[in-house]
Protein backbone atom coordinates (compact mmCIF):
# COMPACT_ATOMS: atom_id res chain seq x y z
CA UNK A 1 0.00 0.00 0.00
CA UNK A 2 2.65 2.38 0.79
CA UNK A 3 4.59 1.59 -2.67
CA UNK A 4 1.33 2.45 -4.42
CA UNK A 5 1.17 5.40 -2.70
CA UNK A 6 4.08 6.46 -3.57
CA UNK A 7 4.48 4.91 -7.07
CA UNK A 8 3.41 8.28 -8.50
CA UNK A 9 6.12 10.43 -7.18
CA UNK A 10 8.95 7.78 -7.94
CA UNK A 11 7.19 7.80 -11.52
CA UNK A 12 7.72 11.44 -12.48
CA UNK A 13 11.41 10.87 -11.69
CA UNK A 14 14.04 9.40 -13.85
CA UNK A 15 14.34 5.65 -13.93
CA UNK A 16 17.97 5.45 -13.31
CA UNK A 17 17.57 8.00 -10.36
CA UNK A 18 14.26 5.99 -9.05
CA UNK A 19 16.67 2.76 -8.82
CA UNK A 20 19.62 4.52 -7.14
CA UNK A 21 16.50 5.73 -4.47
CA UNK A 22 15.48 2.26 -3.98
CA UNK A 23 18.38 0.90 -3.03
CA UNK A 24 19.21 3.60 -0.99
CA UNK A 25 15.52 2.80 0.95
CA UNK A 26 16.23 -0.52 1.19
CA UNK A 27 19.56 0.24 2.78
CA UNK A 28 17.94 2.20 5.59
CA UNK A 29 15.63 -0.61 6.46
CA UNK A 30 15.94 -2.16 9.40
CA UNK A 31 17.35 -5.52 9.21
CA UNK A 32 14.37 -8.43 8.76
CA UNK A 33 15.74 -12.32 9.26
CA UNK A 34 15.57 -14.19 5.74
CA UNK A 35 13.13 -16.66 5.13
CA UNK A 36 13.49 -20.04 6.42
CA UNK A 37 12.32 -23.39 4.86
CA UNK A 38 8.46 -23.81 4.86
CA UNK A 39 6.02 -24.94 2.34
CA UNK A 40 7.89 -24.57 -0.39
CA UNK A 41 11.18 -25.15 0.14
CA UNK A 42 12.90 -26.77 -2.35
CA UNK A 43 16.73 -28.20 -3.07
CA UNK A 44 18.11 -27.40 -6.16
CA UNK A 45 21.84 -27.73 -7.08
CA UNK A 46 22.33 -28.82 -3.54
CA UNK A 47 21.36 -25.69 -1.94
CA UNK A 48 17.78 -25.69 -0.01
CA UNK A 49 16.33 -22.68 -0.60
CA UNK A 50 13.28 -21.72 1.66
CA UNK A 51 11.04 -20.29 -0.92
CA UNK A 52 11.28 -20.51 -4.80
CA UNK A 53 11.32 -16.83 -5.88
CA UNK A 54 14.44 -14.54 -6.38
CA UNK A 55 15.60 -11.38 -7.05
CA UNK A 56 16.88 -11.40 -10.44
CA UNK A 57 20.34 -9.84 -11.70
CA UNK A 58 20.34 -6.41 -12.50
CA UNK A 59 18.63 -4.50 -9.41
CA UNK A 60 21.36 -4.81 -6.92
CA UNK A 61 23.72 -4.56 -9.08
CA UNK A 62 27.02 -3.79 -6.63
CA UNK A 63 26.24 -6.16 -3.78
CA UNK A 64 24.22 -3.54 -2.00
CA UNK A 65 21.41 -5.18 -0.82
CA UNK A 66 20.94 -8.65 -0.81
CA UNK A 67 20.20 -8.81 2.83
CA UNK A 68 17.71 -6.72 2.77
CA UNK A 69 15.79 -7.85 -0.41
CA UNK A 70 16.19 -11.23 1.39
CA UNK A 71 14.31 -9.50 4.51
CA UNK A 72 11.58 -8.61 1.95
CA UNK A 73 10.18 -12.37 2.00
CA UNK A 74 12.60 -13.70 -1.35
CA UNK A 75 13.76 -16.82 -1.34
CA UNK A 76 17.27 -16.01 -2.53
CA UNK A 77 19.08 -12.84 -4.24
CA UNK A 78 20.97 -12.37 -7.26
CA UNK A 79 23.51 -9.70 -7.21
CA UNK A 80 25.24 -8.49 -10.10
CA UNK A 81 26.60 -8.47 -12.87
CA UNK A 82 29.79 -7.33 -11.54
CA UNK A 83 33.20 -7.09 -13.62
CA UNK A 84 36.57 -7.15 -12.88
CA UNK A 85 37.05 -3.80 -13.21
CA UNK A 86 35.00 -0.80 -12.60
CA UNK A 87 32.80 0.01 -15.57
CA UNK A 88 30.70 3.53 -15.86
CA UNK A 89 28.25 1.40 -18.67
CA UNK A 90 26.72 3.12 -21.41
CA UNK A 91 25.70 6.52 -21.72
CA UNK A 92 22.16 7.82 -20.14
CA UNK A 93 19.47 7.86 -20.93
CA UNK A 94 19.77 4.17 -20.88
CA UNK A 95 16.54 2.84 -18.20
CA UNK A 96 13.36 3.19 -20.01
CA UNK A 97 10.03 2.84 -18.03
CA UNK A 98 7.78 1.83 -20.33
CA UNK A 99 4.24 1.46 -17.90
CA UNK A 100 1.22 1.25 -20.53
CA UNK A 101 2.90 -2.10 -21.37
CA UNK A 102 4.33 -3.07 -17.86
CA UNK A 103 7.54 -3.11 -18.97
CA UNK A 104 11.38 -1.54 -18.97
CA UNK A 105 14.21 -1.44 -21.79
CA UNK A 106 17.76 -1.06 -20.23
CA UNK A 107 20.84 -0.64 -22.35
CA UNK A 108 22.94 -0.09 -18.85
CA UNK A 109 25.97 -2.03 -20.23
CA UNK A 110 27.76 -4.22 -17.00
CA UNK A 111 27.31 -0.35 -15.23
CA UNK A 112 29.03 -1.53 -11.79
CA UNK A 113 32.27 -0.55 -9.20
CA UNK A 114 33.88 -3.44 -10.22
CA UNK A 115 35.51 -6.84 -8.48
CA UNK A 116 36.99 -5.57 -5.91
CA UNK A 117 34.40 -2.90 -4.05
CA UNK A 118 31.96 -5.75 -4.71
CA UNK A 119 33.76 -8.62 -3.01
CA UNK A 120 34.98 -6.33 0.46
CA UNK A 121 31.22 -5.19 0.98
CA UNK A 122 29.67 -9.17 0.35
CA UNK A 123 32.71 -10.41 2.93
CA UNK A 124 31.27 -8.50 5.08
CA UNK A 125 27.85 -10.08 5.49
CA UNK A 126 27.15 -12.35 7.63
CA UNK A 127 26.50 -15.13 4.98
CA UNK A 128 22.83 -15.81 5.99
CA UNK A 129 20.27 -17.09 2.68
CA UNK A 130 21.09 -18.03 -0.13
CA UNK A 131 22.78 -15.21 -2.67
CA UNK A 132 23.73 -15.62 -5.84
CA UNK A 133 26.65 -14.23 -7.61
CA UNK A 134 26.01 -12.84 -11.48
CA UNK A 135 28.92 -12.50 -13.48
CA UNK A 136 30.62 -10.47 -16.53
CA UNK A 137 33.41 -9.47 -18.35
CA UNK A 138 34.59 -5.97 -19.25
CA UNK A 139 33.40 -4.37 -22.57
CA UNK A 140 37.22 -3.89 -23.37
CA UNK A 141 38.56 -6.71 -22.41
CA UNK A 142 40.92 -8.80 -24.81
CA UNK A 143 40.10 -11.95 -23.24
CA UNK A 144 36.66 -11.92 -21.69
CA UNK A 145 37.29 -15.99 -21.02
CA UNK A 146 39.77 -14.87 -18.88
CA UNK A 147 37.70 -12.41 -16.84
CA UNK A 148 34.80 -14.69 -15.99
CA UNK A 149 37.56 -17.16 -15.06
CA UNK A 150 39.20 -14.57 -12.57
CA UNK A 151 35.78 -13.36 -11.36
CA UNK A 152 35.16 -17.17 -10.42
CA UNK A 153 38.02 -17.15 -8.34
CA UNK A 154 37.09 -14.04 -6.56
CA UNK A 155 33.53 -14.64 -6.09
CA UNK A 156 33.34 -18.39 -5.60
CA UNK A 157 34.47 -18.08 -1.57
CA UNK A 158 31.52 -15.46 -1.51
CA UNK A 159 28.96 -16.96 -3.16
CA UNK A 160 25.58 -19.55 -2.78
CA UNK A 161 26.19 -20.19 -6.30
CA UNK A 162 27.57 -18.48 -9.30
CA UNK A 163 25.69 -16.94 -12.32
CA UNK A 164 27.44 -17.09 -15.74
CA UNK A 165 25.95 -14.05 -17.40
CA UNK A 166 26.67 -14.28 -21.33
CA UNK A 167 23.34 -13.38 -22.22
CA UNK A 168 23.13 -9.28 -21.76
CA UNK A 169 22.63 -7.89 -24.99
CA UNK A 170 23.82 -4.66 -23.77
CA UNK A 171 27.78 -5.43 -24.18
CA UNK A 172 28.79 -5.90 -28.08
CA UNK A 173 29.94 -9.84 -28.81
CA UNK A 174 28.99 -10.87 -25.57
CA UNK A 175 26.11 -13.19 -26.42
CA UNK A 176 28.44 -14.83 -29.44
CA UNK A 177 29.68 -16.34 -26.01
CA UNK A 178 26.29 -18.77 -26.16
CA UNK A 179 27.80 -20.62 -29.64
CA UNK A 180 28.77 -24.06 -28.94
CA UNK A 181 32.46 -23.78 -28.92
CA UNK A 182 33.02 -20.79 -27.08
CA UNK A 183 30.34 -22.11 -24.39
CA UNK A 184 32.51 -24.74 -23.42
CA UNK A 185 36.09 -23.21 -23.40
CA UNK A 186 33.99 -20.59 -21.31
CA UNK A 187 32.27 -22.90 -19.23
CA UNK A 188 35.76 -24.90 -19.05
CA UNK A 189 37.78 -22.10 -17.99
CA UNK A 190 35.21 -21.23 -15.50
CA UNK A 191 34.80 -24.42 -13.74
CA UNK A 192 38.20 -25.18 -13.77
CA UNK A 193 39.13 -21.70 -11.78
CA UNK A 194 36.02 -22.75 -9.47
CA UNK A 195 37.72 -25.92 -8.40
CA UNK A 196 35.99 -28.89 -7.12
CA UNK A 197 34.90 -27.70 -3.74
CA UNK A 198 33.22 -24.10 -5.35
CA UNK A 199 29.71 -23.52 -5.10
CA UNK A 200 27.45 -24.64 -8.08
CA UNK A 201 27.89 -22.57 -11.64
CA UNK A 202 24.76 -21.66 -12.99
CA UNK A 203 24.56 -19.80 -17.17
CA UNK A 204 22.03 -17.32 -17.33
CA UNK A 205 20.88 -17.67 -21.59
CA UNK A 206 18.89 -15.21 -24.10
CA UNK A 207 15.59 -15.79 -25.07
CA UNK A 208 16.31 -14.94 -28.86
CA UNK A 209 17.97 -18.34 -29.39
CA UNK A 210 17.61 -20.80 -32.35
CA UNK A 211 16.27 -24.69 -31.80
CA UNK A 212 19.91 -25.53 -32.54
CA UNK A 213 21.45 -23.21 -29.97
CA UNK A 214 18.79 -24.54 -27.67
CA UNK A 215 20.24 -28.22 -28.46
CA UNK A 216 23.67 -27.70 -27.80
CA UNK A 217 23.47 -25.33 -24.44
CA UNK A 218 21.32 -28.36 -23.24
CA UNK A 219 23.77 -30.90 -23.96
CA UNK A 220 26.44 -28.52 -22.81
CA UNK A 221 24.97 -27.72 -19.77
CA UNK A 222 24.21 -31.19 -18.59
CA UNK A 223 27.88 -32.34 -19.84
CA UNK A 224 29.45 -29.69 -17.23
CA UNK A 225 27.20 -30.85 -14.34
CA UNK A 226 25.85 -27.04 -14.42
CA UNK A 227 23.72 -26.42 -11.26
CA UNK A 228 21.16 -24.78 -13.37
CA UNK A 229 20.24 -22.52 -16.58
CA UNK A 230 18.50 -19.50 -15.90
CA UNK A 231 15.87 -19.24 -19.12
CA UNK A 232 16.07 -16.59 -19.98
CA UNK A 233 17.64 -12.74 -19.34
CA UNK A 234 15.86 -9.59 -21.45
CA UNK A 235 15.38 -10.15 -25.12
CA UNK A 236 16.46 -7.99 -28.47
CA UNK A 237 12.73 -8.71 -30.03
CA UNK A 238 10.02 -6.12 -29.75
CA UNK A 239 6.27 -7.67 -29.81
CA UNK A 240 3.81 -5.09 -30.12
CA UNK A 241 4.08 -2.13 -28.07
CA UNK A 242 2.20 1.22 -26.75
CA UNK A 243 4.80 3.15 -25.10
CA UNK A 244 6.61 5.80 -26.62
CA UNK A 245 9.75 4.46 -25.39
CA UNK A 246 9.36 1.39 -27.69
CA UNK A 247 11.67 1.89 -30.11
CA UNK A 248 14.79 2.11 -28.01
CA UNK A 249 17.37 -0.03 -28.32
CA UNK A 250 18.70 -2.37 -25.52
CA UNK A 251 16.72 -5.23 -24.04
CA UNK A 252 13.04 -5.55 -23.59
CA UNK A 253 11.91 -7.11 -19.79
CA UNK A 254 8.58 -7.01 -18.06
CA UNK A 255 5.15 -8.59 -19.18
CA UNK A 256 5.81 -8.20 -22.79
CA UNK A 257 8.61 -10.93 -22.44
CA UNK A 258 6.30 -13.52 -20.45
CA UNK A 259 5.25 -15.87 -23.32
CA UNK A 260 8.88 -15.57 -24.99
CA UNK A 261 10.43 -16.40 -21.55
CA UNK A 262 7.57 -19.48 -20.90
CA UNK A 263 8.21 -20.74 -24.10
CA UNK A 264 11.63 -20.76 -24.27
CA UNK A 265 11.53 -22.65 -20.68
CA UNK A 266 9.57 -24.86 -22.41
CA UNK A 267 11.96 -25.59 -25.01
CA UNK A 268 14.84 -26.15 -22.63
CA UNK A 269 13.01 -28.05 -20.16
CA UNK A 270 12.83 -30.79 -23.53
CA UNK A 271 15.68 -30.21 -24.60
CA UNK A 272 17.05 -31.38 -20.97
CA UNK A 273 14.89 -33.70 -20.29
CA UNK A 274 14.66 -32.93 -16.82
CA UNK A 275 18.92 -33.56 -16.43
CA UNK A 276 19.37 -29.69 -15.41
CA UNK A 277 17.13 -27.62 -13.26
CA UNK A 278 16.15 -24.44 -14.70
CA UNK A 279 15.36 -20.88 -13.49
CA UNK A 280 12.56 -19.27 -15.10
CA UNK A 281 12.82 -15.79 -15.65
CA UNK A 282 10.98 -13.08 -17.93
CA UNK A 283 7.50 -11.30 -17.13
CA UNK A 284 6.60 -12.73 -13.84
CA UNK A 285 4.41 -10.63 -11.71
CA UNK A 286 1.99 -12.84 -9.98
CA UNK A 287 1.71 -16.04 -8.30
CA UNK A 288 -0.09 -17.48 -11.43
CA UNK A 289 2.89 -16.82 -13.48
CA UNK A 290 5.31 -17.96 -11.08
CA UNK A 291 3.26 -21.18 -11.10
CA UNK A 292 3.23 -21.36 -14.33
CA UNK A 293 6.61 -21.62 -14.78
CA UNK A 294 6.93 -23.73 -12.40
CA UNK A 295 4.16 -26.20 -14.06
CA UNK A 296 6.55 -25.85 -17.17
CA UNK A 297 9.69 -26.97 -16.00
CA UNK A 298 10.76 -24.02 -13.34
CA UNK A 299 12.43 -24.97 -10.23
CA UNK A 300 12.70 -21.73 -9.26
CA UNK A 301 11.49 -18.34 -10.53
CA UNK A 302 13.35 -14.80 -10.87
CA UNK A 303 11.79 -11.74 -11.16
CA UNK A 304 12.92 -7.65 -11.22
CA UNK A 305 10.24 -5.55 -13.61
CA UNK A 306 8.13 -6.26 -11.76
CA UNK A 307 8.81 -5.24 -9.04
CA UNK A 308 9.33 -1.56 -10.30
CA UNK A 309 5.55 -1.30 -10.72
CA UNK A 310 4.60 -3.41 -7.62
CA UNK A 311 6.86 -2.96 -5.24
CA UNK A 312 9.30 -4.68 -3.13
CA UNK A 313 6.21 -6.41 -1.41
CA UNK A 314 5.88 -8.53 -4.31
CA UNK A 315 8.08 -10.91 -3.24
CA UNK A 316 5.63 -12.36 -0.10
CA UNK A 317 2.30 -12.04 -2.36
CA UNK A 318 3.60 -14.20 -4.70
CA UNK A 319 4.89 -16.88 -1.89
CA UNK A 320 1.47 -16.39 -0.05
CA UNK A 321 -0.33 -17.41 -3.81
CA UNK A 322 2.16 -20.16 -4.26
CA UNK A 323 1.06 -21.60 -1.55
CA UNK A 324 -2.70 -21.41 -2.21
CA UNK A 325 -1.73 -22.63 -5.66
CA UNK A 326 0.06 -25.58 -4.95
CA UNK A 327 -2.78 -26.64 -2.01
CA UNK A 328 -5.38 -26.12 -4.67
CA UNK A 329 -3.62 -28.23 -7.43
CA UNK A 330 -2.90 -30.68 -4.81
CA UNK A 331 1.15 -30.97 -4.88
CA UNK A 332 2.97 -31.60 -1.58
CA UNK A 333 5.86 -29.98 -2.79
CA UNK A 334 7.50 -27.36 -5.07
CA UNK A 335 9.67 -30.06 -6.11
CA UNK A 336 6.71 -32.51 -7.18
CA UNK A 337 5.04 -29.50 -9.07
CA UNK A 338 7.93 -29.17 -11.62
CA UNK A 339 7.41 -30.02 -14.92
CA UNK A 340 3.93 -31.30 -14.39
CA UNK A 341 2.05 -29.57 -16.92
Amino acid sequence: MLYRLARPVLFTLDPERAHGLAIAALRALPGRPAPTGGPLEIRVAGLAFPNPVGMAAGFDKDGEVPDALLGQGFGFAEVGSITPRPQAGNPQPRLFRLAEDGAVINRMGFNNGGAAAAAARLAARERRGIVGINIGANKDSADRVADYAQMTQVMAPLASYLAVNISSPNTPGLRALQDEGALTALLDAVLEARGDAGPPVFLKVAPDLEPADIEAIARIGIDKRLGALIVANTTISRPPLRSRHAAESGGLSGAPLKQLALQRLRDFRHATGGALPLVGVGGIASAEDAWARIRAGASLVQLYSAMVYEGPGIARRIVRGLEALMRRDGFASVAEAVGSE
